[in-house]
């Protein structure tokens, strides 16, 4: 029997892997055979410890992730990743797919993982779709899009347009209120808009 080789990721630095890295351990993953990539997204076709990962496989051995989604996003990405390690007789096992443990090497894995792999595909098209939605309905309806809140108030960018106005270096303005030149300048016209 081969070695279990484990992959765990997060998407930004911020999350942890700890769940995961237990979760794989627990599983029979050595220490010395787990590969972890921290604020990498699923979507990047190269991630920095996924390819160590997968350099280190050989015949016989198995990858082991916490779930599916750690793999990647698209179904066929996934489908024809999971091929591949079937054609060099490398096993994939998923610990958390549909409730338990899918092992890929077995037919009854095989057909549950490509299942799951078409509705987490499925379940991140339709995030996608509804997030596109909100956003345009919001944009229509002239609500507010998110994004980093104001830390400078319009009436703020209207007192700097004065100081300016009067003399004051405009370079000095735009440190004093932690702004860049375009922002500052974007921002004026946002106010000056909902002044008139």
């Amino acid at each position: 029997m081969g070695k279990l080789i484990g992959y765990a990721r997060v998407s930004t630095k911020q999350q942890a892997t700890d769940r995961q890295e237990a979760d794989l351990l627990a599983a029979g993953v050595r220490r010395d055979d787990l590969y972890v990539d921290h604020g990498v997204s699923g979507a990047r076709v190269s991630r920095p410890e996924f390819d160590r990962a997968l350099n280190a496989i050989q015949d016989g051995d198995t990858l082991v992730v916490a779930t599916l989604d750690r793999l990647g996003r698209s179904t066929q990405n996934m489908l024809s990743f999971a091929e591949g390690l079937r054609s060099r007789s490398v096993g994939l096992r998923v610990l958390n797919l549909g409730g338990g443990d899918v092992d890929t090497s077995t037919p009854m894995g095989a057909m549950v993982f490509t299942v799951m792999s078409a509705l987490a595909q499925m379940e991140l098209d339709i995030k996608r779709e509804r997030i596109t939605d909100s956003v345009a309905k919001r944009r229509t309806a002239g609500g507010d899009l998110g994004g980093r809140p104001k830390t400078v108030s319009d009436r703020q960018i209207r007192n700097a347009l004065h100081l300016i106005e009067e003399g004051a270096s405009t370079a000095q303005v735009l440190r004093d209120l932690g702004l860049t030149r375009s922002t500052f300048y974007r921002r004026a016209q946002e106010a000056s808009r909902a002044s008139s």
